[in-house]
């Protein structure tokens, strides 16, 4: 794959009212050491299961390139998650793959990061690191704020010869880097994005908080399927543009918004049986173009479905939910026989 987006975990040290899945939030004491279970449990499993290749052609350069696995929270660096589920995954990679292992990348808010930790992330493989928390929602980065806080990143990670790179596509100065790359540093880098027009995806996913406090405003027009972590190409195993995400259960998706049912559980099958398997049905393969729309011959059915009213009272269309719903009737049943089937086989 080129990339692989995994949630190891869903304790956060936050609860935003934006976030995509009510499951990311504070967790204390004996609910914390539940959730955080649940990945310990699971990650052997699932890194068992990925591919012995963890690369992928890439059509410009004409080579092949190491997997970018993506390794999310929830937050990762809190007391209860770092050193009893972070820090091991870590290690279980490089066990797993050695001189061949996938580029390690970590998404984590930036506010719980210290010089410490930040030297032990580094040392036990970490390359890229993506401050997620660059927007208006997270508690502490609205107005200008933030843009102290980034100076504050900006000169830890200088002390640590951690480089700077650019997500791409921001329209204000101030969320810029300083000073524009010619090429990609060598060694580390980090880059900051969050849930706003012109740092990644200003819409908002119709899904959990963001959801019932009514902060979505993407309409049907609005494709994420075909976006950045959408589920565009997730089928082309070692190709560009191939990324699945996945779960602290193992289970796994086409998309970091997750549809309505898993593929599979990578606790269970290797990853290549299971995009081999779902990639036969013709919904699948329409979730692969990037066109969820044709998941039904009926265009116009299909934008019926599409319609619900959000947690403050708007009408919303968005391609999202026809997907749930088609998922909910016809597809999530399709999956799971064929899970049983795949399951049956090996018995």
């Amino acid at each position: 794959m080129q990339s692989i987006y995994w949630v190891l975990t869903w304790a956060c040290h936050r609860k935003c009212k934006h976030c995509y899945d009510d499951r990311f939030r504070p967790y204390v004491r004996d609910a914390l050491k539940n959730v955080v279970a649940e990945g310990q449990t699971s990650y052997e499993r699932i890194l068992a299961n990925l591919p012995d290749d963890m690369s992928w052609a890439d059509p410009q350069s004409g080579t092949r390139e190491r997997t970018n696995l993506i390794l999310a929270g929830g937050e990762l660096l809190i007391d209860g998650v770092r050193e009893e589920l972070f820090y091991p995954v870590l290690r279980a990679i490089k066990s797993r793959w050695g001189a061949k292992a996938p580029k390690i990348s970590m998404q984590m808010t930036g506010d719980v990061l210290t010089p410490q930790i930040l030297d032990e992330c580094l040392e036990l493989g970490v390359e890229s690191i993506a401050i997620a928390s660059i927007d208006d929602f997270h508690v502490g980065m609205k107005g200008e704020k933030k843009f102290r806080f980034m100076q504050e990143i900006r000169d830890l990670m200088a002390s640590r010869g951690v480089s700077e790179v650019s997500l791409g596509g921001a329209k204000s100065k101030k969320l810029n880097m300083p000073a524009q790359q010619e090429k990609r540093p060598e060694g580390p880098t980090f880059l900051f994005f969050g849930a706003q027009e012109d740092l990644w995806i200003g819409e908002l996913w119709p899904r959990g908080r963001a959801w019932a406090n009514g902060l979505s405003n993407a309409g049907y027009d609005t494709n994420f399927c075909a976006r950045w972590s959408g589920g565009k190409n997730f089928l082309h195993l070692g190709q560009a543009g191939s990324e699945v995400a996945i779960e602290p259960d193992g289970s796994i998706y086409p998309c970091c918004l997750k549809t309505k049912a898993p593929l599979g559980k990578l606790t269970e099958e290797r990853l290549e049986d299971i995009l081999a398997s779902v990639g036969t049905l013709p919904e699948i393969q329409a979730i692969n173009r990037g066109a969820p729309d044709a998941m039904m011959e009926d265009a116009e059915a299909f934008r019926e479905m599409s319609s619900a009213v959000d947690g403050s009272g708007r009408t919303v269309e968005n391609m999202c939910i026809g997907c749930d719903r088609y998922f909910e009737t016809t597809l999530g049943p399709k999956l799971k026989a064929l899970r049983e089937e795949r399951l049956g086989a090996r018995v």
